[in-house]
């Protein structure tokens, strides 16, 4: 098989998917309604529904945030809603008041005051309401969180507020916003939600409601406990399911398995954890350390540990030798495809 045949076989989606179901980048056509995201979007839903101040999500990295706002968004009226986004990193408030004045297609250059008065002069512009969406806001300084509080003050006719702004940030950000420093940022929030991990069942069926968003009938099908392994090494963060999911698919599809077994779950995990770097756990190491209560038990743990390694090295090799099926050995061609 020459190296071009090989690389459409890879490049095409798993077990024959329309796409991949496990993508890593946010995409609202695969947005999954489970407890907790049901909740704050409805707490999203609430905090549009008072036209001003502040909505703020929080959660964990990968825990579903900005997949959460892109079903919002598409969810939004164009003829109602200009919605504006900026991703933030540890930027000057100066420099935040660049990046919403661009966002909404105004003037970026010149004084502060220039640039107020061109945001000013967009959010008077029509009769739509303008929405403001802040991802990684806890990067951002306090100078960069007291313009966005000042934005807020804007007002049209009745005093209406011109502005509603919408805040994603890692848990640490709640510790930041409970900082008497920001009474005043505080008093303006009128919805705030922190996104959990998903449950044992919800990772089930968040799972399948991705495969079968894009075309997934039942093959392959998942093994007996395949699906808790996926929940116990993810911990129920999207994400985190989305990466190992990936992984399991890309295994059983050039093994050709008719079934994603709960052993390539766990030898995929351990893989995952291996290349990541992240496998090492100092309390685990501090348990394996200590003795035994009996021989016995060494030897059965010893045991398991080895039967591990071996799943792991055993896996390694088919998806190898498939890879060198595809593409030629890379010894000869000076080729790395390590899996």
């Amino acid at each position: 098989m020459n190296a071009h045949v090989g690389m459409s076989m890879v490049s095409s989606q798993p077990y024959g998917l329309r796409e991949h179901p496990f993508r890593m980048t946010p995409d609202a056509r695969l947005y999954f309604p489970s407890t907790i995201h049901s909740r704050a979007y409805a707490h999203l839903l609430y905090g549009l529904a008072q036209n001003e101040g502040f909505v703020v999500i929080t959660g964990e990295v990968g825990a579903g945030k900005t997949t959460l706002v892109e079903h919002l968004c598409e969810q939004l009226d164009p003829a109602t809603f200009v919605v504006a986004r900026i991703s933030t990193s540890q930027v000057s408030g100066d420099d935040l008041l660049r990046l919403a004045a661009d966002a909404f297609g105004t003037e970026t250059e010149g004084s502060k005051a220039a640039i107020l008065r061109g945001i000013t002069a967009a959010l008077h512009k029509g009769e739509r309401r303008h929405l403001l969406i802040v991802d990684e806001a806890q990067a951002l300084p306090p100078p960069a969180l007291e313009e966005l509080r000042m934005l807020s003050n804007i007002t049209g006719e009745g005093g209406r507020a011109l502005l509603q702004t919408i805040l994603l940030g890692q848990p640490q950000f709640r510790r930041i916003l409970a900082s008497p420093d920001f009474d005043q940022l505080r008093q303006r929030i009128l919805a705030s939600y922190h996104l959990g991990q998903l449950s044992r069942e919800e990772t089930h069926a968040y799972i399948e409601h991705r495969m079968r968003a894009v075309g997934w009938t039942g093959e392959p099908s998942w093994g007996e406990g395949a699906l808790d392994l996926v929940h116990q090494y993810s911990g129920g963060v999207p994400r985190r399911i989305n990466r190992l999911c990936s992984r399991v698919l890309l295994g059983g599809e050039l093994e050709h398995a008719p079934q994603l077994s709960a052993t390539l779950v766990e030898t995929t995990a351990l893989e995952l954890e291996d290349d990541l770097g992240s496998g090492f756990d100092p309390d685990e190491a501090v348990r394996a350390a200590m003795p035994s209560s009996s021989v016995a038990e060494a030897l059965a743990e010893f045991n398991q540990r080895l039967t591990r390694l071996e799943q792991i090295v055993t896996q390694r090799e088919r998806i190898y030798h498939r890879l060198r099926d595809l593409f030629g050995d890379p010894v000869t061609s000076g080729k790395d495809f390590r899996p």
